[in-house]
């Protein structure tokens, strides 16, 4: 039996999720041949079709997948096998219809699509255990299985069915131990909301109290973790040493908790999909078009960045763009270069696979118009030679980046408690004026894109992660920590940020840090609450902005155009610096941001969500040197620059030119191409094609 591990891939994985029953003919040879052509080195099997796998109760179908893995094999093409539980079987849904997930209370989800179950039910269980075995039984043996994908984008529901809320109601009883300790610490006096049993306790479908909702959002999240340890933990009764398990994850999954998701299996998967065309200049802005795809190439780095953050580790692109993806109406397949562009961003940030959604575009069903690397004449086009292309650079590479690990200028803290809150009771408003349940990620990524287009780069961290640091190794190895919106925070979370600062640490804290306790109950304190003496710099109102307000500096060079956004904190400086202030009539009277020395370090209070000029201000204020500038000094937007260390103490560069105009960027030290071996002396004009992307080693 394989134990969970440390993953330690070789070289760079590189393939597509393969769906040969898809096909309307067997064609299983015809596509390896081409994978194989390609410089494909992996393919995703099996996770769709539990359908196929026992097309009735109790009867297996098993050998259907044979030829594929085979065939796979003696091509050299490496097989991830999934297991088909995310999407159940007709058969299933009939014969046991209790266990259809209910969105609210009494209605369930209609079956017809995917994820429609509640796999904490024991009837789903027992027959997904059962498929489970069957299909890792019969495959772990096989030479070409590398590792398993244990369901698939676990976590889109948050289940309302009888059991799931007994349980529920049982985990709160063990958590509290008495319904008046509930009553005082979810605040329940309010609206006589006081219960005297537990059996008192209102269902989540019309609850608004934000204490509930933060348990219920806590524990529909451990459902989501525990059923994927539970998979996991099977599969590792049969899968062979050396064989890992992941299951790839969706981040913005409401019923998601992905840092204890992954403690549990050996490496870090996850799907990033992301707008291409236009939505890739990083000399333009253009809104998102779906709320799965982002938009923009800061953004882009985000979802490598967050993938990296899960485990602090090296992770596996399980899914992403081939062609367009996002429905029958959204059409914007990559410029030529694009793809080449987004894999090594997401390789620069730490993935060691690269695996696209999918091999071959279907016919047939929901996702008739989600592009594979084949278009719907499965006649190898544009798409699978540029792919051929990466294919062969990434071979040329070798296992050049072995031991691979992304520098960061800047750690930023991630908080899902924090998003959770702000999801339930966000203090955004959209553009509409109805609550903005993006909140959290809006705040966030305008300070992380503030990092990538002032030419740093940026490091996640988990608040349990900064605490596992501690504050002095944390200031050593991170100079700046961004803690934007830690709304929902123990006092023991803000001690290691005053702490940090400190020992020498420079932290900037943004809207709504610290505001909430460890319930999301604002703290009567003086806010920023256990930091405002460190920032030398409090507040008492807040309001938010209903138009954007222009910035002007005193301690701070800001950009002409620079702007606060959607909110206003009213800072009153107890001895802080003043770095900007609003231009405006009334709020001209705080200062927007303040800096003050604390220890070794300092603190820094940002009161707005700034925009993108104004983060390019702050960021390029407190970090004077960023790592690129080691290679690229003179490089500017849409030039970006990622690196990372490897084993040997070099460092391994990547250079993107995120536009349509071809530029020339001069290097400042000597390095070599990855993929040609040329070597390039410092002071070479190194030649940036439009959508281009090249990779250099030191030396």
């Amino acid at each position: 039996m394989a134990t969970a591990s440390a993953f330690r891939p070789k070289g760079i994985l590189f393939g597509a999720a393969y769906y040969a029953e898809y096909h309307l003919e067997d064609r299983v040879d015809v596509d390896l041949d081409l994978m194989r052509d390609a410089g494909f080195t992996v393919i995703r099997v099996g996770e769709s079709v539990w359908s196929t796998w026992e097309p009735r109760d109790g009867e297996f179908e098993l050998d259907w997948l044979q030829p594929v893995l085979d065939g796979a094999h003696s091509r050299g093409i490496a097989v991830i096998l999934g297991t088909p539980t995310y999407a159940v079987p007709p058969w299933l849904q009939s014969a046991y219809p209790e266990i259809a997930a209910e969105r609210r209370t009494g209605e369930r989800v209609p079956w017809g699509a995917r994820q429609e179950v509640d796999y904490s039910h024991p009837a789903f269980r027992f027959h997904a255990e059962r498929i489970i075995r069957a299909v890792v039984a019969r495959y772990a043996d096989h030479p070409a299985v590398i590792g398993y994908q244990v369901d698939n984008e676990p976590g889109m529901e948050l289940f309302h069915n009888q059991g799931t809320f007994q349980r529920f109601v049982r985990r709160l009883a063990a958590q509290y131990g008495d319904v008046e300790t509930l009553n005082r610490e979810w605040g329940l006096t309010y609206w006589s909301h006081r219960i005297a049993d537990w059996s008192e306790l209102w269902r989540p479908d019309g609850n608004s109290l934000p204490q509930y909702d933060l348990a219920w959002r806590r524990y529909q999240a451990d459902l989501t973790t525990e059923f994927i340890a539970w998979q996991a933990g099977i599969v590792r009764e049969y899968a062979r040493d050396g064989q890992f398990v992941t299951t790839c994850i969706a981040y913005p999954r409401p019923a998601l908790d992905d840092e204890a998701l992954v403690a549990d299996l050996d490496v870090t998967a996850g799907n990033p999909y992301y707008a291409m065309q236009d939505h890739l200049d990083a000399t333009i802005d253009i809104e998102p078009v779906t709320p799965w795809t982002t938009s923009g190439v800061a953004a882009l780095f985000r979802q490598a960045d967050r993938m990296y953050s899960s485990k602090q580790s090296r992770f596996l692109v399980t899914e992403t763009d081939a062609q367009s993806i996002g429905g029958p109406e959204f059409n914007l397949p990559p410029y030529p270069g694009q793809l080449r562009q987004a894999a090594l961003a997401l390789v620069s940030r730490g993935a060691a696979m690269i695996e696209y959604w999918h091999w071959h575009t279907l016919p047939y069903g929901t996702e008739t118009y989600w592009g594979g690397v084949l278009p719907h004449s499965l006649v190898p086009g544009r798409v699978y030679a540029e792919l051929s292309q990466l294919g062969a650079d990434l071979a040329a590479m070798g296992d050049t980046l072995d031991g691979f690990e992304p520098d960061a200028d800047v750690a930023i803290l991630w908080s899902n408690d924090s998003r959770f809150a702000f999801e339930f009771a966000p203090p955004l408003a959209d553009a509409d004026g109805r609550p903005d349940r993006m909140a959290y990620p809006r705040i966030v990524d305008a300070f992380h894109r503030g990092v990538i287009d002032a030419g740093a780069q940026a490091r996640f961290l988990h608040a349990a992660q900064a605490r596992a640091l501690g504050a002095a190794a944390l200031a050593d190895r991170f100079p700046v920590l961004i803690a934007p919106a830690f709304y929902v925070a123990t006092d023991d979370d803000l001690d290691l940020l005053r702490e940090y600062a400190a020992a020498g640490g420079h932290l900037i804290t943004g809207i709504r840090t610290g505001y909430g306790d460890h319930e999301a109950r604002a703290r009567v304190e003086v806010a920023p609450p256990r930091l405002a003496e460190a920032a030398g710099a409090h507040y008492e109102e807040y309001s938010n902005l209903r138009d954007d307000v222009l910035i002007e500096g005193e301690g701070l060079a800001v950009t002409e155009g620079a702007r606060a956004t959607l909110w206003a904190d009213g800072l009153l400086v107890d001895g802080a610096e003043v770095l900007a202030r609003y231009r405006h009539p009334r709020f001209a009277g705080f200062p927007a941001v303040t800096t003050n020395p604390h220890g070794h370090g300092r603190v820094t209070l940002v009161g707005t969500v700034p925009s993108p000029a104004l983060a390019v201000d702050l960021i390029r204020w407190a970090v004077e040197a960023p790592i690129a500038d080691a290679l690229a000094p003179e490089r500017a937007l849409p030039v970006t620059v990622s690196s990372g260390s490897l084993l040997d103490g070099r460092r391994a560069w990547f250079l993107f030119n995120w536009s349509w105009n071809a530029t020339t960027v001069t290097l400042a030290r000597e390095v070599t191409d990855a993929v040609t071996d040329t070597r390039h002396p410092a002071g070479t004009e190194l030649p940036l094609a439009p959508w281009s992307a090249t990779t250099v080693i030191d030396g």
